[in-house]
């Protein structure tokens, strides 16, 4: 009986030693593809960012748990507005996080953005960007976007680039250029694990984006909307009237002619 007991013990320690080593090997190896498999679409400086029609702006908070300014969403918008400004790119989606009226990554984006002195027309919102695969997701199949840049921080745009030319995006990355953060090492030790399982949502389980909708092309160039002050009203979340708030505090008036009465659903 208790050799049985101690053989029993053996196999399950062997057992869950292989598990760890394949679980090691498993992230490893997902870190690695993906990395490898986007170096060479990925730019820094601003300068140095290849050139398209749109750049895809991720969300993020504009403010930290702490109560401070998130320099990850300064270095986002500060990137974005170089590019418009030096003309790498002509239009930016701003896609992010707007589950609550309390929460609007977007509605932060534009006014920062705004603030900067990029041009309400060279500006789309996109408030149902609920994580990276539904950013990209959406920017092909609501948006149409055949080519873009992407524009976050270093570390996650591994990720951001693999989603969208896995989705059959040409897509490159400009990285927002940013000191060390407090905390940061967090961000970085999740995005390990995000890229292995974005590998499962890709080729395992078929991920499919929270929201789409009706396709919304984004017209960039002789076609774009002139008017001073207007915000391309593209399909959006019922939420959208929190936008016009947000212009309001701007002072930008123009915005309240341009509104729907009824929110696109």
């Amino acid at each position: 009986m208790a050799s049985f007991v101690k053989r029993t013990i053996k196999w399950l320690l062997i057992s869950l030693a292989a598990l760890l080593l394949l679980a090691a090997f498993v992230f490893i190896a997902g870190n690695v593809w993906v990395l490898a498999s986007t170096a060479r679409y990925i730019d820094r400086p601003v300068a140095q960012c290849r050139t398209s029609d749109v750049a895809v702006v991720f969300g993020t908070s504009n403010w930290t748990r702490s109560g401070l300014r998130n320099p990850h969403f300064n270095a986002r918008m500060r990137t974005s507005a170089d590019l418009i400004a030096r003309e790498r790119v002509n239009h930016l989606l701003l896609s992010g996080d707007n589950r609550t009226q309390a929460y609007n990554e977007p509605r932060a984006m534009w006014r920062d953005l705004h603030r900067r002195g990029v041009p309400s027309t060279q500006m789309t919102l996109d408030f149902a960007g609920f994580s990276t695969y539904d950013t990209l997701a959406r920017a092909k199949d609501v948006f149409q976007l055949n080519e873009a840049v992407l524009v976050t921080q270093s570390w996650h745009l591994p990720r951001a680039v693999y989603i969208g030319r896995s989705l059959g995006m040409e897509v490159t990355g400009c990285v927002a250029e940013q000191r060390r953060a407090a905390g940061e090492w967090r961000l970085r030790l999740r995005e390990v694990a995000a890229r292995v399982a974005t590998l499962g949502d890709l080729y395992l389980w078929g991920r499919a984006p929270h929201f789409l909708g009706p396709a919304e092309p984004i017209e960039v160039g002789p076609g774009e909307a002139q008017e001073a002050g207007y915000v391309p009203l593209v399909y959006r979340l019922p939420v959208v009237l929190s936008l016009k708030d947000a212009a309001l505090e701007e002072g930008d008036a123009t915005l309240e002619r341009q509104a729907p009465k009824k929110p696109a659903r």
